[in-house]
């Protein structure tokens, strides 16, 4: 035993070159994220049939719109902590299976209390995917393309998002209820394919020293050129002495912790207000303003590619400047949003203005999704970035409630895009915060690495 050959896992991801096997796993998660934000956002979409067909108030929809984003906060919780306890495949397998049977459930809800309940438990099986993927997909990418790969995963969740207007606009056509039922069949069709192609975490296997089998297969196809045994004594030499067993909450906030943690969740928070805001009323706020329905969805989903052009513009700075480069969208959000808010622009520069603003708000937001597992560690990084998600959505179901709210009184609907560009500034104070706490940490680590003897 005392001969047993070591194998550095982080050494071997870090120098990996990008294999088909990683390609393919970026790629399965990125199908599965496209039908986890198809089915959370769909329902904007369908609003009018839903509400009509089952007599709700626009304060009956904005609750429905906050219970499912509820449902959410609850399931981040919920499979962040089975992620890091039985593992992220199994995790993510569960979460697409529930919330693809769940989304079939919608298409049977007939009455309130029937949507309200489905979408409550609709929301955990999709808020537990996003951080499970996350976890997943960094454990087996170098830190230099870590936000990348997130930015990747969440470019899946908005297209999927951006599809559900088109697609619902189709679907309505057989009735609402064929939308969801479309929604559920996809996911669990992509569940067989995760069940066969989803493998388990690396850096998860190596800590819990499980399977050394599976370890010694997919290091080897990380480094195929290299000679790996099952034999071998497997090891996370960046996260030894974190085995993870026994999660406590109070270790997201050791150390370093203790400072970027509080300033992630503030982020997250202020920027989840303004994003489901938009995500859950924009159709319906587009209309109020005068655009008809046709035009308000088609909108909808074009800015929120948009969103998916700034958070691709923005994953290879974050990787190579550092987090502080996500603060640029916050800044440039505050001026367009107090225009849209109180300039009375109307027509298509309003349409152009919205994109853009899609683009600021949506890139912004998918750059705290970049930052958010890659500050803990592989041994709890699915129960981080599954906090930092799951509190985030105190923002997410306080959004939705906003815009109910006001599109109930006689203010002007412009007048929300002005009261929220409090959001972004927000955001942008704390990840310029948390880019210059960034930088100490990779300074302290330079030195260290520096002053350690060469062996």
């Amino acid at each position: 035993m005392a001969d047993r050959h070591t194998t550095d896992i982080s050494e071997i991801i870090e120098n990996q070159k990008l294999t088909l096997f990683v390609t393919g796993l970026i790629l399965i998660c990125t199908l599965v994220t496209f039908f986890d934000g198809f089915d959370m956002n769909v329902i904007a979409f369908v609003a009018p049939e839903v509400s009509a067909a089952l007599h709700l108030n626009k304060l009956m929809m904005g609750n429905v719109f906050s219970v499912g984003l509820a449902g959410t906060m609850a399931g981040g919780f919920l499979f962040g902590y089975l992620g890091d306890r039985i593992g992220r495949r199994p995790s993510i397998i569960l979460a697409t299976i529930s919330f693809g049977v769940l989304t079939l459930g919608l298409a049977l809800a007939g009455s309130y209390r029937e949507l309200v309940a489905l979408r409550f438990l609709q929301g955990i099986g999709i808020g537990g995917l996003l951080p499970l993927a996350w976890a997943l997909n960094i454990d087996y990418v170098p830190r230099g393309y870590q936000s990348t790969v997130v930015t990747l995963l969440m470019l899946g969740y908005t297209l999927g998002d951006s599809f559900a207007g088109p697609l619902s606009i189709w679907f309505t056509s057989y009735g609402w209820r064929s939308v969801f039922i479309f929604g559920g069949c996809a996911a669990l069709v992509v569940t067989v394919l995760l069940i066969f192609l989803l493998p388990e975490s690396i850096k998860f296997l190596a800590n819990k020293n499980k399977r050394p089998d599976l370890i010694a297969r997919f290091a080897q196809r990380l480094a195929p050129g290299r000679r790996i045994d099952a034999s071998d004594r497997f090891v996370v030499s960046d996260e030894l002495g974190r085995s993870g067993k026994g999660f406590r909450v109070s270790a997201l906030f050791r150390n370093e912790l203790r400072w970027i943690t509080p300033l992630l969740w503030t982020a997250y928070i202020a920027s989840s207000i303004a994003i489901f805001l938009r995500v859950s009323w924009g159709p319906t706020i587009l209309q109020a303003i005068g655009f008809s329905r046709s035009t308000a969805a088609y909108a909808t989903s074009i800015s929120s590619l948009g969103g998916a052009l700034g958070g691709l513009l923005l994953m290879r700075f974050t990787d190579t400047r550092g987090v502080i480069s996500i603060a640029v969208f916050p800044v440039l959000t505050v001026p367009l949003l107090l225009t849209m808010g109180l300039a009375g622009i109307g027509g298509t520069p309003f349409l152009v203005m919205y994109f853009f603003l899609t683009m600021f708000l949506v890139g912004a937001h998918f750059g705290l999704h970049s930052i958010a597992g890659i500050f803990y560690p592989s041994a709890f990084r699915s129960n981080g970035a599954g906090w930092a998600t799951s509190i985030a959505k105190i923002g997410s179901v306080i959004g939705p409630v906003i815009g109910g709210v006001v599109l109930s009184t006689h203010l002007p609907v412009r007048i929300l895009f002005a009261l929220l560009a409090v959001c972004p500034f927000v955001v942008g104070v704390g990840v310029f915060m948390l880019g210059l706490i960034q930088r100490r940490l990779l300074r302290r680590d330079a030195a260290q690495a520096w002053a350690e003897p060469v062996t």
